[in-house]
């Protein structure tokens, strides 16, 4: 239930002398679309609260690698980017959603790093920024990193550590950039 999200920024907005209150990152479509009322979200979001983008983290969409990350599948992603875009139709605006992607996450192969490039080629998005996997102390994803376990299943887990295959992850993502052309190439090789 986000009513009361609703009802917060639109106290804000009507405050005496704000002129706008943006929502630049943070939304979580995936429980925002367990929400009954996502419709009505999605518009007042759409609406009054966006700058022309919005930031929305599906990190990946291959099966794989969401289920380490404890994320929906990218049918998740797909949906929210459907009813955003409907809503800025609806409403007569030009905004797009920016998804924020990590590349070498504990579980992704050279074959998920692919799937997501192939993806984001049907997609049409070409990403400005990529972040590597960096370790962050009290995560599951750095106790993966580390054991190269799931820490829930103790079974084994994938981890790119070598940091030529790191770069070819990467750079799948990154496809478009002539600099990374080698590590492409490299990366469909393998």
């Amino acid at each position: 239930d986000h009513e009361d999200y609703l009802e917060l920024l639109s106290s804000i907005r009507n405050l005496e002398g704000v002129k706008k209150v943006f929502v630049r990152s943070g939304i979580r479509y995936d429980y925002l679309l367990a929400d009954p009322n996502a419709g009505e979200f999605i518009r007042e979001l759409t609406k009054h609260h966006v700058s022309g983008t919005l930031k929305v983290a599906p990190e990946h969409i291959s099966s794989n690698v969401l289920s380490y990350m404890k994320k929906p599948g990218k049918d998740k992603f797909l949906e929210f980017d459907k009813r955003f875009k409907s809503a800025n139709e609806k409403l007569g605006l030009k905004q797009y959603l920016i998804p924020y992607l990590i590349s070498s996450h504990p579980g992704s192969t050279l074959d998920d790093a692919i799937e997501l490039a192939l993806f984001l080629k049907e997609y049409g998005f070409v990403p400005d920024q990529v972040q590597d996997f960096y370790p962050t102390p009290g995560t599951l994803a750095t106790t993966m990193y580390y054991t190269e376990l799931d820490p829930l299943t103790f079974k084994p887990v994938y981890v790119a550590k070598d940091l030529e295959e790191k770069k070819m992850q990467r750079a799948l993502l990154h496809y478009k950039k002539p600099e990374n052309r080698r590590f492409v190439i490299q990366a469909l090789k393998k």
